[in-house]
Formats: structure tokens, C-alpha cells, sequence
């Protein structure tokens, strides 16, 4: 039977300790807050009132359940207060030197049955447990932000870590209304392993220029329906903090390069651009701690990105198939005249339009072929788009004979706005504007990138994927407790698994392909549990 906590300590009141206070005190747990100075005790009694008024102004907190919740807590300075309780969280910077000498010290102080578990959510359990004489009772109990809404805690347990402790902490978690995942130690556990890389990559794709912060959250806010692109949330999660997760990752991972910190987070930190924190990052805010952006010398001016671009009233839809067929459907719905062409042989028709938009199959061949007649047919200012998801675009430019007009339209999915727009190196200002302000037209939302394997949303979305299929070949864990991993601890609409299953194995192994052929990155190498399940026709859920 489980053991019954009635008194728990939280150490540091932080936004994530204060969290972690009022998620006990909510289920009815007596809490010892614990800081350092009486100034860092008001800061967090701050943090934990502000909160729970802010629940009872949005009404998910009555004014009396939110006294009887403020009348649980004791606020304390100094660890000599945890003397008596039956669990200790700890929630202070995260810095291996630092937690270790806590725990020694929760070690002096507690009673010896006392459980020690700490919030890192990168640095080793292992590690922070040999400062203590009870290894044993040391466990991870990693919440996520906002710790009272984020349903998800990682329960990490070391190779010395007693098994009833285990079994009592997934049971307090149940009482406390979380979800639980138990996992060993491991760098970044299963969220922030899977998460950091995708942030990532995120950060070196801002810093090569390929596409604006903007347009890189927009991407996959809208295409992939995550709450918040990755540069803002890094805002959010503190530069400084991102960074110190990704060294330790990349330390204690095998060094893998995904989770090398991109030059420039270790140049923003070093400057003091923090994120939301400082009251600036990858955007500027209106002050430290505030969430409201104001315009920076980065923001971009919508006017500017439609100056110059080609009228157009007659679009020609090339292609046969479901996607060709919505085209002509969207184009026509928002009032162009639409000239749709099955075949080859029908594309004298086009002569006369300002826009071609090819729907073909990804057949570079094929679509170079292609090409190569829109470019003789269609008359000298017509932009000529193409939607393809994996081809190089350049390639099909070079074929039409009149690289400057031709642009990538990438509608990433029927069901959402979004529409990626790729230009070569040969790209004009004018084809890039014109795609912009037909995508406006059309009541979606374009983000333009550089033609490159997996544009923006495919590029950072299926390494993420397939990061998930190697966590789950190495035995780290299971499809449904990744899968909740990532929906419960981060946010996202649907786990990764979900998605492979219903994007298709086949699909996902095709982009990884691509992107490491380009790439040569060796953590972009396809997982070879991905290649077997595709050649044997297996799904990851039956």
C-alpha cells in the first residue's frame, strides 16, 4: 500500500516552484515553502498569490477554495524547516553543484524516511543522488510550466532508487491529478530530449538566415497546430536556461549533434537577451517578465512584402489529382479565373495566364519535363509556382529556361492556412512577392523560406519524429507513454507516434531520406526501426 503524504516541501519558489506549491496545495497537501533570504520568500509567496488570484479572476478558482489553498502553505527561510516532512521538492537554478550540496544538506535535515526528489529536467538524477547517504530515496519528479495546467510529471528513477519508492511517488501522482511517466535516468528524459533538439534546430535555422522568426513559429504554429512557434516558447522557457539543458543534453547524450547549443543561443545568453525574463530575446517585450512583444528592428513591414508583385486574374492549375482538384476549388472560391490542365499536351491553354501552379506527383523527371514546356508556353511575366514537397525547386526553375519566375507554393496541408513559399537563389523579388499576395488573396498565410530539403515545417517537424523513433528503439520507453509525453508535457495537439501513424511511415522515412542526403547530418540519419516497420508494412499501433 502506498505510503500517505500530508506534509511536503518545495525548495525555491521560482515560477516552477510556486507552481509546484500550489499544485499540492490544491489537493489538499499541507507544503513548507522554503527560500534562501526573506526577499526571495516574498518574491515567491508573490508568485503563488498571483496565481491563485489570477484563477479566481478567470474563475477557475473559488475565492474560498483559493484561502483554504493559501492557508496550506507555511513559508519558511532556511531547510531547517523540512525537518518533519515526508517529501522534499526541490526547484532551485539548474546547476549539478547546486542541487548537490542541497541534497546533502535535505540529507542532514530530514527525517530518514523522507523522500528527495528533485525537478531537474536534464541533469542526472544519479548524480544529484550519491551527495546524499539515502541514494535510494532519491527520485525525478519532473513537473512542466505551468506546473497547477500542464498535466504531465516525469517520474525518473536511478538504478538504486527503491522500488516502493517508485510505487509511491506514481501514486501521488494520481492523487494529485497528474499523469505520470516513469522512466530511467537519462539526458533531457523523454520531453525535453525530444523537445530541445527540435528548438534547436529552430535557433540554427534562424541564424542561417533561411527564414524569419516570424515565419519559422508562424510555420509551425499553423502547420503543425503547436501552441506556440519554437522561438517564442524559447523566449518563454529563458534563454539561459535552453541553453544550459542542450550542454547538458549534448554532454551526457553522446554528444550527439542535435543537441550542441547553435553558436548564437550561447552569443544571446553571453549578451543578456534571456527572453521574456530580460524583455528581450529572439523578440523584444515591453518589459522584463512581460509576454506583450513590441516591434524591434527585426520585425518585418507587411507593406514591403507584397511591393512589386504581378497582377494576376488567370491562374493555371497543372495535375490531375486531389490536390489539383482543391486548387482549381480554392483559386476559383476566391475569385480567379482558373484554367485547369490534365495533361502535357493541354498546355498551350496556359499561354495567356499570370500564374501557373503545378499539382503533379514528385517526380523530379517528370516535373522537369514539365517545367520545360510551362517555360516555352506561358507568356514572358507569368510566374510559374510549383507545389512540391521534397524536390529541389531549383532544379525545376533551371529546367523552365526562366529561373526569376519560377517560386515554390507548398500548401503543407488542405486542412490548415498555411502555404510555404519558396524561392531559389534565382528567385526574383517580383515571383516572391506575387506568391505572397496571391496566398494573401487567398485568405492563407505565407511564410517564405529557401529551397531547401523539408522547406521549414518538414524539416524541423519529421528529425523531431524520427528522434522519437529512436527513444523508442533503444527500449527508453513506450509509444503511449512518448506519445504523452509530448502531448501532456508540451502541448502538442497529437504524440509523435500518433502523427507517424497517420502521416504514414512510408512518408516520414521519404523526408528523413531527403533531408539527410542534403543535410549529411548524422543525427538526421533515419532510424532503422523506421526503415524495417516500412519495408514490413507494420504501423507503430495496429
Amino acid at each position: 500500500m502506498a505510503r500517505e503524504f500530508t506534509r511536503v516541501g518545495v525548495v525555491g519558489l521560482g515560477t516552477m516552484g510556486a507552481g509546484i506549491v500550489e499544485v499540492f496545495a490544491r489537493n489538499g497537501v499541507d507544503v513548507v515553502a522554503v527560500e534562501i533570504s526573506d526577499a526571495a520568500l516574498e518574491r515567491g509567496r508573490a508568485n503563488l498569490t498571483g496565481s491563485t488570484d489570477r484563477a479566481v479572476a478567470r474563475g477557475k478558482l473559488a475565492e474560498a477554495d483559493r484561502d483554504a489553498l493559501l492557508g496550506r502553505v507555511t513559508f519558511a527561510v532556511g531547510l531547517d524547516a523540512l525537518h518533519s516532512v515526508d517529501l522534499v521538492i526541490e526547484a532551485v537554478p539548474e546547476r549539478l553543484d547546486i542541487k548537490q550540496r542541497l541534497f546533502a544538506e535535505l540529507d542532514r535535515v530530514c527525517k530518514p524516511e523522507a523522500i528527495l526528489a528533485t525537478n531537474t529536467s536534464s541533469l542526472s538524477v544519479t548524480e544529484i543522488a550519491v551527495a546524499t547517504t539515502r541514494p535510494d530515496q532519491v527520485i525525478g519528479m519532473h513537473f512542466f510550466n505551468p506546473a497547477p495546467v500542464m498535466k504531465l510529471v516525469e517520474v525518473v528513477r536511478t538504478v538504486v532508487t527503491s522500488a516502493d519508492v517508485v510505487a509511491d511517488v506514481e501514486a501521488l501522482c494520481v492523487r494529485l491529478g497528474k499523469v505520470d511517466v516513469t522512466i530511467t535516468d537519462r539526458a533531457g528524459f523523454i520531453a525535453n530530449a525530444l523537445l530541445f533538439g527540435y528548438l534547436n534546430q529552430a535557433i540554427g535555422m534562424f541564424e542561417a538566415r533561411y527564414a524569419t522568426r516570424e515565419d519559422i513559429d508562424a510555420a509551425m504554429k499553423l502547420g503543425c497546430g503547436l501552441p506556440m512557434g519554437p522561438l517564442a516558447l524559447l523566449d518563454l522557457i529563458g534563454l539561459d536556461t535552453a541553453y544550459e539543458i542542450l550542454d547538458t543534453m549534448y554532454r551526457r547524450g553522446g554528444r550527439d549533434r542535435r543537441h550542441a547549443p547553435v553558436p548564437l543561443l550561447r552569443q544571446m545568453v553571453t549578451a543578456g537577451l534571456l527572453g521574456r525574463k530580460s524583455g528581450r530575446g529572439f523578440y523584444t517585450y515591453e518589459r522584463a517578465g512581460s509576454g506583450r512583444l513590441v516591434p524591434d528592428e527585426l520585425t518585418p513591414t507587411a507593406p514591403a512584402s507584397t511591393d512589386g508583385a504581378r497582377a494576376v486574374t488567370t491562374v493555371g492549375v497543372v495535375g490531375s489529382g486531389p490536390l489539383a482538384a482543391g486548387l482549381v476549388e480554392t483559386f476559383t472560391a476566391a475569385g480567379y479565373q482558373v484554367v485547369p490542365v490534365d495533361s502535357a499536351a493541354e498546355l498551350p491553354r496556359l499561354a495567356d495566364v499570370d500564374l501557373v501552379v503545378e499539382a503533379t506527383a514528385d517526380d523530379l523527371d517528370g516535373k522537369k519535363t514539365l517545367f520545360a514546356g510551362l517555360g516555352e508556353v506561358c507568356k514572358p511575366d507569368a510566374v510559374l509556382a510549383t507545389t512540391t514537397s521534397a524536390l529541389p525547386v531549383i532544379d525545376l526553375a533551371m529546367a523552365s529556361g526562366r529561373p526569376a519566375d519560377v517560386v515554390g507554393l507548398h500548401f503543407a496541408n488542405p486542412a490548415t492556412p498555411l502555404v510555404e513559399i519558396v524561392e531559389t537563389i534565382r528567385t526574383s523579388a517580383e515571383a516572391t512577392a506575387t506568391a505572397r499576395a496571391v496566398v494573401a488573396a487567398l485568405g492563407r498565410t505565407g511564410v517564405v523560406c529557401a529551397d531547401r530539403a523539408g522547406f521549414i515545417v518538414n524539416a524541423l517537424l519529421f528529425p523531431y519524429l524520427n528522434d522519437a523513433v529512436r527513444m523508442l528503439e533503444a527500449d527508453y520507453s513506450t509509444t503511449d507513454d512518448i506519445d504523452n509525453a509530448m502531448k501532456l508535457g508540451c502541448g502538442y495537439p497529437t504524440g509523435p507516434f500518433e502523427l507517424l501513424d497517420t502521416v504514414g511511415l512510408d512518408v516520414a522515412l521519404a523526408v528523413q531520406r531527403a533531408l539527410y542526403r542534403e543535410l549529411r547530418e548524422p543525427g538526421l540519419a533515419p532510424a532503422p526501426l523506421l526503415e524495417q516497420l516500412v519495408t514490413a508494412n507494420r504501423p507503430f499501433r495496429r
